[in-house]
């Protein structure tokens, strides 16, 4: 296993965390009517929990948003307290009034005393944190021997359609390209970066989402209202005209649509887990001997 990656490196850094935190700002007050993803990553990231048939003394929702993965493990009768964190204000403030212990907390400098949780939880939020591989050793350093950590993020297949007609109409209509959608990591990279931050049995999989919209235009309005807007650093992209917007809408409608004229958009889900490492768990087989699937690792951890 390859050494822990530092979290006080100094990576790239390629999103602007405050034009995040304004970004969700502006989409706390109406969040309920675009949640519909991150209300299923949360009931699908309680499922999981659910099949480890531990309980957790404490436990804390990271990038929470308006709570709802928060709310739902403390009715799960797993967790004995979760407080729940964003970089939002406004979303801070949804939650609390919503009866959620919450807190503003930035991914990329976690408050935590080492050994002090049980349990942390993030659904669809890390995928905008800068040093991703720091923020994993961070949160396995938070963790009490044997806790462990459920986390689901967008990953490298999200929104094909929208990169690929955006990228067809910047070349066509101005001869080259800027980034204008997030990179992504990959099932491989997010196993990878699982292991280096120390995590044990770490489990990655995927989940692909299709969702269909009347227009890929209304697509952009869920973007929006979910707070997922571009939130590149100054100086690392150059603004999208209108004309080069308008363009790839016509692309993406004529290259994604079904019979019936509504067009497709992929969101892919990447769902981890790993455990912090005790004396207690199962010691890892040699390469070539494994005798189960890694599918079934965070089941068998849960039942010890």
């Amino acid at each position: 296993m390859s050494s822990p990656v530092s979290p006080t490196a100094s990576p790239p850094r390629l999103f602007d965390r405050a034009r995040l935190a304004r970004n969700r700002d502006r989409a706390a007050s109406d969040f309920g009517n675009y949640d519909f993803l991150k209300a299923r990553v949360s009931s699908d990231i309680a499922e999981r929990l659910a099949d480890t048939s531990h309980t957790f003394d404490r436990a804390f929702d990271l990038g929470a948003h308006t709570g709802q993965l928060a709310q739902v493990l403390q009715d799960s009768g797993q967790v004995g307290t979760i407080e729940a964190g964003d970089l939002s204000r406004c979303m801070v403030e949804r939650m609390a009034a919503g009866g959620v212990t919450a807190r503003e907390i930035d991914e990329e400098r976690l408050p935590f005393a080492p050994a002090s949780l049980d349990l942390i939880v993030s659904a669809l939020s890390l995928h905008w944190v800068n040093d991703l591989p720091g923020t994993l050793v961070q949160i396995r350093k938070a963790l009490k021997p044997d806790g462990l950590f459920l986390g689901a993020l967008f990953g490298a297949g999200t929104l094909s359609e929208l990169r690929t007609s955006l990228m067809e109409a910047e070349t066509e209509l101005t001869g080259g390209v800027a980034a204008r959608l997030s990179p992504l990591p990959g099932l491989r990279d997010m196993a990878s970066l699982m292991q280096r931050a120390g995590f044990t049995l770490p489990v990655v999989d995927r989940d692909p989402v299709t969702v269909r919209y009347g227009s890929p235009l209304t697509l952009l309005t869920d973007l929006k209202g979910m707070g997922e807007r571009a939130a590149f650093m100054t100086g690392t992209t150059r603004p999208l005209s209108r004309r080069v917007l308008m363009r790839a809408m016509e692309i993406y409608q004529d290259r994604f649509s079904d019979p019936d004229g509504r067009v497709r958009a992929t969101f892919e889900i990447v769902h981890m887990s790993g455990w912090s490492p005790a004396d207690s768990q199962p010691k890892p087989l040699k390469p070539g001997s494994a005798k189960v699937s890694l599918a079934d690792a965070v089941k068998k951890a849960g039942s010890r």
